[in-house]
């Protein structure tokens, strides 16, 4: 076991000493070290979320411009899903390479070139003139949202080491990263209705130029690899490959089942793949993943916390945008407003309560309880009926839901990064976020597939399919989806409470922390 394995209970810090120091000594204060607290690290944190939240928001705010752009430019109801598939495909398999281009090559280069990139793919998005640029445009903001994710996440890692500190900054993190995707929905409803689809799209050109005036207050890159950089070509292709055989499988299982050939030959390629990259990353001197960073219990709890809390979170998204817009005929400005609440519970779980609560109790004290709460909401929308009212059957769930979401976010996110090496904090940081990705891609396709199905099974037995029948038939579909999602939820909660057994923080280290706060590490 590593140095930094050992050292992964109950610290917030990065591991190893400053530069220059001998092993085992404690660092002297100094007014800025490079591994210490940064001056500006509160400014840095204004741009990291702007950039996290321009991604987050691309996630979600094109579903709710879709039905105009595939009017403007004639896309079949069979190729519309690409539109939202081109994005997911490319950031979710090539995060892992994108962690290791930050850490090579310095996060604050990375970050500022995925904000450039990102927002010149947006704006090609939004002048989009056939579905080939269209999808052209998405998945280039998938490659640079590849890039400008793990950089984002990994300069907090850096910045944040004093535990107090460290809370505050990823429950800022997790919230945007959780109530994101409601925030896209609702900006997404005013945006089509009063301006126009294609500027769902280029709102992310001014935020991303914004977050780039962050450059200066980022810290300076320090190449952490040590000499050339030598990047694990095998394993690029083996784990791009692999995470799109499985996404892609996932995504064709809503219009072929899950029992097609094709789609258990995308899945079985896929699981191939990802176990041939394994094998690879065992082998190889330097790996794309090194499956330190994975195996340790504290880091792979967090991952599998995002991953899948993401099903619920998905599950809310879609479930209720067609509950709210297809049986109660809402418009897509009232949809976006509808979720607002969720924001709201998100906010008062990674801010209100996660912030104080992460310097003093285990990641699981606040992870295992926020999954339930998320099972619980899930579950209190399966009575839904096409007349239930807002206020009684949707605004409560959201709450939940939302609460849950940020008590999970906001450690899961903290923890990812918990005690690797320097220069591992760029892949740990992609690790998180291919889990969400990875996550909430099989979450949807799962999910839909049950709601589909049941929706079928009622119209068969229904006839003739009135309005009102199909309103009920979709009701009974989202109904036994709400289902599978609160099961799993509540799965997840046993599962990681159980791995994820990290202790609290140490009191002497948080003390030494706030007598020392330039200090590299805690405890």
């Amino acid at each position: 076991m590593s140095v930094s394995d050992r050292r992964s209970g109950g610290s917030f810090s990065e591991p190893g000493p400053a530069p220059g120091a001998a092993r085992g000594t404690t660092a002297a204060p100094t007014d800025q070290p490079p591994t210490g607290a940064h001056p500006r690290r509160w400014l840095a944190l204004l741009f990291i979320g702007m950039a996290q939240l321009m991604i987050v928001l691309d996630i979600t705010i094109v579903n709710i411009a879709l039905p105009s752009a595939q009017h403007d430019l004639d896309i079949s109801a069979g190729d519309r899903q690409w539109v939202i598939t081109a994005y997911t495909l490319a950031f979710g398999s090539l995060l892992l390479f994108g962690g290791r281009i930050a850490d090579y090559t310095g996060r604050r280069r990375a970050f500022v070139i995925g904000l450039l990139g990102f927002a010149g793919a947006s704006a090609l998005g939004g002048a989009a003139e056939n579905l080939g640029m269209l999808l052209a445009a998405r998945a280039l903001q998938g490659v640079f949202a590849a890039l400008l994710a793990p950089s984002a996440l990994s300069l907090l890692a850096v910045m944040f080491t004093e535990a107090k500190e460290r809370a505050k900054a990823f429950g800022v993190f997790g919230a945007i990263a959780a109530g994101g995707g409601a925030l896209g929905l609702v900006l997404g409803g005013l945006l089509t209705e009063y301006l126009d689809w294609r500027w769902c799209l280029y709102v992310n050109v001014p935020i991303a130029v914004a977050a780039v005036f962050g450059w200066y207050a980022l810290p300076t890159d320090t190449r952490t690899g040590g000499g050339r950089a030598r990047f694990d070509i095998p394993g690029v292709l083996l784990a791009v490959s692999g995470l799109v055989a499985v996404v892609y499988g996932c995504s064709e299982a809503e219009a072929d089942g899950w029992g097609s050939g094709r789609v258990l030959g995308l899945l079985a390629a896929g699981v191939l793949l990802l176990a041939v990259f394994v094998v690879v990353e065992r082998r190889v001197g330097t790996p794309l993943l090194p499956l330190r960073v994975v195996l340790d219990r504290t880091r792979g709890g967090a991952y599998l916390a995002v991953g899948l809390a993401m099903v619920g979170m998905f599950a809310m998204f879609l479930f209720l945008t067609y509950y709210l817009q297809t049986v109660k005929d809402y418009s897509a400005v009232v949809t976006g407003v509808a979720f607002l609440p969720l924001t709201a519970g998100v906010l008062l779980g990674a801010g209100g309560v996660a912030t104080r609560l992460l310097p003093k109790v285990p990641p699981r004290a606040l992870v295992a309880p926020g999954l339930l709460l998320a099972a619980a909401g899930a579950a209190w929308l399966i009575p839904l009926e096409p007349d239930s009212s807002y206020a009684a059957g949707v605004l409560p769930a959201e709450l939940l839901v939302g609460m849950g979401m940020g008590l999970v976010m906001a450690p899961a996110m903290n923890y990812a990064t918990h005690g690797v090496r320097p220069e591992d904090t760029g892949i740990a940081s992609a690790s998180v976020t291919t889990a969400q990705q990875i996550g909430g891609s099989i979450g949807t396709a799962l999910l839909n597939t049950i709601a589909a199905s049941t929706t079928s099974d009622y119209l068969s037995a229904h006839r003739p399919p009135t309005p009102d029948v199909a309103r009920q038939a979709l009701t009974e579909g989202f109904s036994d989806a709400f289902v599978a999602a609160s099961l799993i939820l509540v799965a997840a909660a046993a599962v990681v409470g159980a791995l994820m057994n990290t202790p609290r923080p140490s009191r002497d280290a948080n003390a030494r922390a706030d007598a020392q706060p330039m200090a590299p590490h805690l405890g």
